[in-house]
């Protein structure tokens, strides 16, 4: 705890005291509320350290006497500052921002439309300055260390949680019964999983265990030989990962290029939303702080993938055509993809970002524009010359807005509808990689 005088101290003590350690019953600087997935380590950590560069560098934490509630504590030369962190779904974390209750809404899920028209009087849910991707995720999909089962399609994994599959043997396993960890229906972990698998073909069956928390699932599973469950990528733990595929892609595991990249079928963004120009100075800072090099360090630090570029050298399998091998062979990748909002040609928000960051690589590095490679995909069309065209355009469209942000003149191509990361249709497919000579 900070060095408070007494006087001060007291003061604190009291207030927690009369409170039951109930954050309700007092102001505090800022208050985010959400995911679980975000809440439980991420958003202290950030927290932590956008406190510990305001104050005296020494952050405290205390419970409020709510389960997966906590608060965050330091002095400052105008008094101390407190931060509530409630990690209670993503859902609960909207309707807080919506009352003004909360002024940064935490959520392992986008926006929903009915969610940003509800609030569109005030602000944009879905505009820069009110949707921040300050990480990325991996949905990881569990099970006991000892399973012999490593790959598996998404197709599959709906089947299993819908009970349609209910012994491993099915799968080619032992003959084991199958048993089901899931998230609660408050989180947004669980809302991507029934978006990503289970979508309008599954219903989650009824026998599945549910969970509030991605660590005590994980715990659960690890624990159980018939077990499978699933969890943001930070909890994995002592359970076993599994490579997941959708359509003919590869099956894919889940690290530091596949989700960077939002390559892996089941990866993520993390929000932080925010009530744009209605934003607290305080609740801006601390997003800037988590967006920018040191937070995004953190990030990495807490389990999640950080969006601070790094270069890479991928591992190819046998379905990468012998053409890309040689169009790659003198680059490494780095791990960002642009991606476009409602798969056109517009940069989506996270893109936008990321012209940035490959900016500040390139600097920090040492490197310059010419040692840029952008490649662009595109969805399977009805033709292959437009699915060609549609690539090279992507290309362009990030070489134009790199131009833009002072990287100017990046070679580009486009490599059509091959190499696809999802099923046909999949947004995922429409994307420009970015590559960088070996140095």
């Amino acid at each position: 705890m900070p060095d408070f005088t007494r006087k001060t101290a007291g003061h604190w003590l009291a207030m927690l005291a009369s409170a039951s350690l109930c954050a309700s019953a007092y102001a505090h600087e800022l208050e985010i509320h959400g995911s679980n997935t975000v809440g439980a380590t991420l958003a202290p950590m950030l927290v932590s350290g956008y406190l510990a560069q305001q104050g005296n560098g020494s952050v405290s934490r205390r419970a409020t006497g709510t389960e997966n509630e906590q608060i965050l504590l330091t002095e400052t030369e105008q008094g101390p500052i407190s931060v509530l962190v409630a990690a209670h779904g993503s859902s609960t974390g909207f309707r807080t921002l919506a009352s003004g209750q909360a002024q940064i809404w935490a959520s392992s899920r986008p926006v929903k439309a009915a969610e940003a028209e509800q609030v569109r009087q005030k602000a944009d849910l879905t505009a820069l300055e009110s949707e921040h991707v300050i990480a990325i995720d991996g949905l990881a999909v569990l099970v006991h260390p000892e399973n012999p089962i490593n790959a598996m399609s998404i197709d599959t994994l709906g089947r299993i949680f819908a009970g349609q599959i209910r012994n491993w043997s099915e799968l080619g396993g032992p003959d084991r019964p199958i048993r089901l960890y899931a998230r609660d229906d408050r989180s947004g972990t669980w809302d991507t999983f029934k978006s990503l698998v289970l979508g309008k073909s599954y219903r989650l069956d009824e026998s599945a265990k549910r969970y509030e928390s991605n660590d005590q699932l994980s715990d659960d599973v690890s624990r159980d030989p018939g077990g499978i469950g699933f969890s943001g990528l930070a909890s994995v733990r002592n359970s076993k990962l599994l490579a997941i595929s959708e359509g003919n892609a590869p099956a894919l595991k889940p690290n530091q290029l596949t989700v960077a990249s939002e390559d892996y079928p089941l990866s993520r963004r993390l929000f932080m939303y925010t009530m744009g120009d209605r934003t607290p100075t305080f609740a801006k800072g601390l997003i800037d702080y988590a967006l920018d090099e040191d937070g995004q360090n953190l990030v990495a630090e807490s389990g999640f993938i950080s969006q601070n570029p790094i270069a890479v050298k991928p591992e190819f399998d046998t379905s990468v055509p012998e053409s890309f091998r040689r169009l790659t062979s003198n680059y490494q990748r780095l791990t960002v993809n642009f991606r476009f909002a409602e798969a056109r040609t517009k940069l989506d928000n996270k893109a936008q970002r990321d012209l940035l960051r490959v900016k500040h690589y390139l600097r920090q590095h040492n490197r310059d524009a010419s040692d840029l490679l952008l490649i662009g995909f595109a969805d399977a069309q009805s033709h292959e010359l437009r699915a060609q065209m549609i690539s090279e355009l992507r290309a362009l469209s990030v070489r134009k807005a790199l131009g833009q942000a002072g990287v100017a003149n990046v070679a580009y191509t486009g490599y059509g509808h091959y190499m696809p990361v999802g099923g046909k249709g999949n947004l995922r497919n429409g994307r420009v990689e970015v590559w960088i000579k070996n140095p």
